[in-house]
C-alpha cells in the first residue's frame, strides 16, 4: 500500500479478512502517531454493516467510524457531509457504506480517500454494471478487494476485481479476454501458469483444506439427506419436463437457453412445495417431501432445546417456512432475508444469538 499498490485478499469465509482489515487500519493509525491520515473508506452490502460495527467495537475501540448509510445515521448528518465530506469527515478514520450509496452520492466518488476497500467485492465482477462503474470511480491512495470468489462463473470476474485494485495489471477488459482465448487454445493444465504468476504478489488466498490452517479449524461435519416427492410434487414435475421437451422442439438459439433456465427455476420451486409454484397460500406439509423430511430433521433439536438455521433460495419461503417450523419447535423462530430494514437486521441477529 505504501507503494500505492492494492490487493486481493481471498481467504475462504472464516478466516478473518475482517480482522485482517481492522488490523491494517489500526497499524496505519499507529504509524501515523495516533493520527489520522484522512478517512478511509469501506463499502459493504448494506446486510453487513451490523457485523463490522461490532467487530469494530470489539477489537478496535480507538478508531473513530462514521457510518454513511441511513440504518445507522440520521438522514440530516448524511446531508451535511455530503455538503461538504472534507470538514464533516476530517475527525474520523473510517467510513462504512454500501454499494448501493456508492453508486447513488456522488460525493462518495469525488472525495479521495486514504484507502478504499470493498468486501464482498464480488459485487463488481460485472465489470458493465452501472454499480461497477461507480465504485471504479472511487479514488483512493491505496485499494484492498476482499472477497471468498475471486472467481465465481469466469476468469472476467478476476479481471474486474484486478481493474479496481490494481488498474491495468491485466490490461483492458479486450486485452484480457484475447490473452485468456490464447491460454484456453493451448490445451495444458499449466498454460495458465502465466497469469497465476502475475497476481500472485497482488492475491492472498488461504483456503480451510490448506494443510497449515486444518489443525487450527474444529471438524466439520456433513450430512447429505435425501427428500423423496411426494404424489403432487411428483406430478407437477413430470408435467413440467413434458411440456419443456414439447416447448423445446421449436425452440433454438437464446430463446431455448431461456425456456431451460425458467423450468429449472420452476423445478427448484417444486421440489421446495409444490404451493410456491402454483402460487398458493395453504402449503400444506404433507405436500412437500422437504418439508416433512425437515421436520424429522427439526424435531430432535427442538428436544434438545438447541438452535438452527434454516436457508432458502427463494425470500417468498421464508415465512411459510417460519410458519411451518413454529409448529415443530412449539414457538415463533426468527426471519431474515435481503427485504428485512438494515437496522432490525442486527436486532434479528442478536435475538438469536441470545
Amino acid at each position: 500500500l505504501e507503494l500505492r499498490l492494492g490487493a486481493c485478499l481471498a481467504d475462504d469465509m472464516g478466516l478473518g479478512k475482517t480482522i485482517q482489515i481492522i488490523d491494517l487500519l489500526l497499524q496505519r493509525k499507529r504509524a501515523a502517531g495516533g493520527k489520522s491520515r484522512g478517512p478511509s473508506l469501506l463499502v459493504v452490502p448494506a446486510s453487513l454493516i451490523g457485523n463490522w460495527r461490532q467487530e469494530l467495537v470489539r477489537f478496535a475501540p480507538s478508531l473513530t467510524v462514521f457510518f454513511a448509510h441511513r440504518s445507522e445515521t440520521t438522514a440530516d448528518l448524511l446531508d451535511r457531509v455530503a455538503a461538504d465530506p472534507l470538514r464533516e469527515l476530517a475527525k474520523f478514520d473510517l467510513v462504512i457504506t454500501t454499494y448501493g450509496l456508492v453508486r447513488r452520492q456522488d460525493w462518495l466518488t469525488k472525495t479521495q480517500w486514504s484507502l478504499a476497500v470493498l468486501d464482498e467485492a464480488q459485487a463488481i465482477k460485472n465489470a458493465g454494471s452501472a454499480q461497477t462503474k461507480s465504485v471504479k470511480k472511487l479514488a483512493a491512495a491505496g485499494r484492498i478487494v476482499l472477497t471468498g470468489t475471486p472467481v465465481e462463473n469466469h476468469l472476467g470476474d478476476l479481471w474486474s476485481l484486478f481493474d479496481f485494485c490494481c488498474p491495468g495489471l491485466l490490461g483492458s477488459a479486450t486485452q484480457f479476454k484475447q490473452f485468456v482465448k490464447r491460454l484456453s487454445k493451448q490445451q495444458d493444465s499449466q498454460a495458465f501458469g502465466s497469469l497465476r504468476r502475475l497476481v500472485r504478489p497482488y492475491i492472498l488466498r488461504r483456503m480451510k483444506t490448506d494443510p497449515a490452517i486444518v489443525p487450527d479449524l474444529p471438524e466439520k461435519t456433513e450430512m447429505r439427506t435425501e427428500c423423496g416427492l411426494s404424489k403432487r410434487q411428483a406430478a407437477l414435475y413430470e408435467r413440467a419436463v413434458q411440456e419443456l421437451a414439447e416447448r423445446l422442439r421449436t425452440a433454438d438459439g437464446i430463446a431455448r437457453r431461456g425456456l431451460v433456465l425458467s423450468t429449472l427455476m420452476q423445478l427448484k420451486q417444486i421440489c421446495n412445495h409444490p404451493d410456491q409454484y402454483l402460487a398458493s397460500t395453504a402449503y400444506m406439509p404433507d405436500q412437500s417431501g422437504k418439508f416433512e423430511r425437515l421436520a424429522m430433521l427439526c424435531e430432535p433439536i427442538a428436544e434438545r432445546q438447541e438452535k438452527a438455521l434454516v436457508f432458502t433460495q427463494f425470500q417468498s419461503l421464508t415465512q411459510p417456512l417460519a410458519d411451518y417450523l413454529a409448529t415443530v419447535f412449539g414457538r415463533a423462530g426468527l426471519v431474515l432475508h435481503g427485504g428485512t430494514p438494515v437496522r432490525k437486521r442486527g436486532e434479528l441477529v442478536r435475538s438469536f444469538q441470545d
